[in-house]
């Protein structure tokens, strides 16, 4: 007699670009999961109200279903939302990276992580500086960009708008302290 096992699920993480930021793209966290929940996803959970998805899936190939969780945000919510989707062993790798820990924080530092959506090719001299020395790139992995924003050094930063030029719109940030919850979650 053979016996069989059930696939395990796997944990993923869906960073959502654009919502609820300034009173724009207002999304609840309640209906998000509920979305996630009629498309199959498993256990969803929000993280903050900044479009942090953790789920499980049986499904190896839940990359290729960012065009339905696409479809479905914007049937649901009437505008488009873009999804970075990533393993939950990814964020945690990224996460376990932690390039932070010789940074100076004072109460306006900003520590953020940006997630790629495409592995990128972009070649840069560490630590990149804006200009006005606002905001710092430190690090680049194939999948997170690692930057600094001084709040000191100038009163409207530029930072986002340099990202967006290295390294195009498929990506979206994430404050370090954010990452820092989430990986509570992941290692549960």
């Amino acid at each position: 007699m053979k016996l069989t096992t059930k696939a395990a699920n796997k944990k993923y993480v869906a960073f959502l670009r654009g919502i609820n930021v300034g009173g724009h793209h207002k999304v609840p966290m309640i209906q998000l999961k509920e979305v996630f929940t009629q498309l199959g996803f498993v256990n969803p959970t929000t993280i903050l109200n900044s479009g942090n998805v953790i789920f499980e899936s049986k499904s190896t190939l839940v990359n290729e279903s960012v065009n339905e969780i696409e479809q479905a945000l914007q049937k649901k919510f009437g505008f488009l939302i873009p999804v970075l989707l990533l393993s939950a062993d990814d964020v945690s790798d990224i996460f376990q990276l932690n390039p932070f820990k010789k940074e100076e924080v004072t109460k306006n530092t900003r520590l953020y992580v940006s997630f790629l959506k495409k592995a990128t090719t972009q070649k840069m001299e560490m630590p990149w500086m804006s200009d006005d020395q606002s905001f710092r790139i430190i690090k680049v992995t194939q999948k997170a960009v690692f930057s600094v924003l001084n709040l000191e050094a100038t009163a409207t930063p530029k930072g986002m708008e340099s990202l967006e030029k290295f390294f195009g719109k498929d990506i979206t940030t994430r404050n370090w302290n954010t990452l820092e919850r989430m990986n509570t979650y992941l290692s549960d």
